[in-house]
């Protein structure tokens, strides 16, 4: 069925969570956003995207702040524009799968708070860990909007895409997006999967995209062409770099055309006028790298500011020389995982490995726990099988499960809401799905014992140093995580943090050190258990991944020298093995 092209172009205006994750690593505050939404709302906007993504992981982890408050105060702000939230299907706004239970209650209460439309993807494009989400949405009565993770491989092409949104339609969206979150889809590719989409399904479509490449806005205007119903943009203080194309221009462009957005462009400039004082506000934040164009993700199909800070860190210890090594390992990394579209969590599955892969000197050396459940099938079908010597390497002879990742977990939220309950941490019944979602730091939250960071005044870059620091941040979709350096062209690592006294440091016979800087998520083991080599002993949250710590040998747990909920570095001593 071929729908009429349609005479206006509606805005999907960003400014309030992907723009801000793109350019400043999630950190706009609250407080901050109000004032922008109030004047956002009179613009005339489809929507405005406001919430989800890494809005509620940043919230928590850096800003002290409720995600479920804010969602609220931006509703009261946004009376005449519907509030826009990303979910990571199955994911929701996590980095795994949560049992169906969870998921129904997390839309619920999303579209109690405020979320009138849910833009709805799957790391993978499995639509089975989609159809749960979606499923809610449309049982909330709010918009569904079906997106398609963009990417372009040997296994993936125009018909596959259009293949997915009749799919989608199906599954009965109310819109269809294209979500292109590195920046990669060109004009003629625009052309001819929105032109193919349209002659197929009868609602509307929505393009997403990011201006990395340079490329977005050429085809944003192939998009418009074609008849695309709308398109995501950001506010020019906060566009272009690795965020989307400016709101202003693409509207001032259409002025007078058939597909005219009716958006007032004095209404607009209000809205600038606020969005250039905060990003003087939050300057000291803003990456030089994430602004400039950046060619290379054409080569190696990196999101967003996947190694500004890599970059940043490389140059001050005079050893760029291993940038190279990145972006080499991160299309390798991906093409052994089947070809994922690099968008959370598959993003940061293949980014994590492949750092560890460089800075450790040896290819999968320390394999991350959810690089191993995403081999076994865990997250869902990779678009092309995983590599089967790395598969073998991995999990052996283990079988890769076939049944939606989903239908293997049990229900977990009443559980979750006693334990959370007799914890003291629920204030409020949303605070349980905190709790859920975030267990290791949401405690720490809800108790009001996490304090926000400081917004730096500008950027200050650090002295040049004859040592090498343990560890350096790596930004990954605008969200930055700590990773261990083992060695820099061969120089030896130096300690470069304070840890507690209780934890040693250094060599100890029989001791068993971090290799990496992390937080104790789980001590898997106790004091006087036998053990065999390979066993895990401990479980450790680095760059949002969980990263076991495996017995390097036969014997028994003499000495444990951590907790849950410990800030390790390189070198410390968690526990010894006899």
């Amino acid at each position: 069925m071929r729908k009429r092209r349609s005479s206006k172009v509606l805005i999907t205006d960003t400014t309030l969570r992907d723009a801000h994750q793109s350019l400043i690593a999630t950190r706009l505050r609250t407080g901050d956003m109000l004032p922008l939404a109030s004047a956002i709302d009179k613009v005339g906007f489809f929507s405005v995207e406001a919430w989800g993504g890494a809005t509620f992981d940043a919230a928590i982890r850096f800003l002290n702040e409720d995600p479920w408050e804010r969602l609220r105060a931006l509703k009261q702000e946004l009376p005449h524009t519907p509030i826009q939230m990303l979910l990571r299907g199955q994911n929701l706004v996590g980095y795994r799968h949560y049992p169906d239970d969870v998921v129904e209650h997390f839309v619920h209460a999303a579209y109690k708070n405020g979320v009138d439309v849910f833009r709805v993807f799957d790391a993978l494009n499995d639509l089975r860990n989609m159809k749960k989400s979606m499923q809610s949405v449309k049982k909330s009565g709010a918009h569904l909007q079906g997106a398609i993770s963009y990417t372009t491989s040997p296994v993936h092409s125009t018909g596959t895409f259009i293949e997915m949104a009749e799919e989608l339609y199906a599954l009965e969206s109310d819109s269809i997006c294209i979500k292109d979150m590195a920046g990669l889809i060109m004009p003629q590719a625009a052309r001819e999967l929105i032109g193919g989409i349209k002659e197929r399904i009868s609602i509307p479509v929505n393009l997403h995209s990011h201006s990395t490449s340079g490329v977005a806005s050429l085809s944003y205007q192939a998009a418009i062409d074609a008849g695309v119903d709308i398109l995501d943009t950001a506010m020019s203080p906060f566009a272009l770099g690795t965020s989307q194309p400016p709101t202003e221009s693409i509207v001032a462009s259409l002025i007078g055309t058939p597909r005219d957005t009716g958006i007032d462009l004095l209404a607009l400039r209000n809205v600038r006028n606020l969005c250039v004082k905060l990003r003087e506000k939050y300057a000291g934040l803003v990456d030089p790298i994430s602004e400039r164009v950046d060619s290379d993700v054409l080569i190696y199909q990196l999101p967003g500011g996947m190694i500004s800070n890599l970059v940043s860190q490389l140059k001050e210890q005079d050893a760029l020389s291993r940038l190279d090594e990145v972006f080499a390992e991160i299309p390798r990394v991906r093409e052994d995982l089947g070809y994922p579209p690099l968008v959370t969590p598959t993003s940061q599955i293949v980014g994590t490995q492949a750092v560890l892969n460089v800075l450790l000197n040896e290819r999968y050396k320390n394999v991350t726990n959810e690089v191993r459940d995403y081999i076994r099938g865990l997250y869902g079908n990779p678009p092309a099988p995983v590599n089967a010597d790395l598969r073998r390497s991995i999990i052996g002879n283990e079988e890769v499960i076939t049944v939606r990742p989903a239908d293997l977990l049990e229900p977990i939220y009443e559980k979750m809401k006693r334990d959370a309950v007799k914890a003291g941490l629920v204030r409020q019944e949303e605070d349980v799905l905190t709790y859920i979602l975030y267990p290791a730091i949401a405690p720490s939250f809800l108790k009001g014992e996490r304090k926000p960071e400081a917004i730096p005044t500008k950027a200050v870059p650090q002295a040049p140093s004859a040592e090498i620091p343990s560890s350096m941040e790596v930004e990954v979709d605008g969200e930055v995580f700590s990773v261990r350096i083992v060695s820099v062209e061969g120089a030896s690592v130096a300690r470069s943090m304070s840890v507690p006294e209780k934890i040693p440091h250094g060599e100890m016979e029989g001791g068993v050190a971090s290799n990496m800087q992390g937080m104790v998520l789980e001590v898997v083991v106790s004091r006087g258990a036998p053990v065999k080599k390979g066993d895990t002993l401990i479980i450790l949250e680095a760059m949002k991944m969980e990263n076991p710590i495996y017995a390097p040998r036969n014997g028994k747990v003499a000495e444990i020298f951590v907790n849950q909920g410990d800030v390790v570095q390189p070198g410390d001593i968690l526990l010894v093995v006899e």
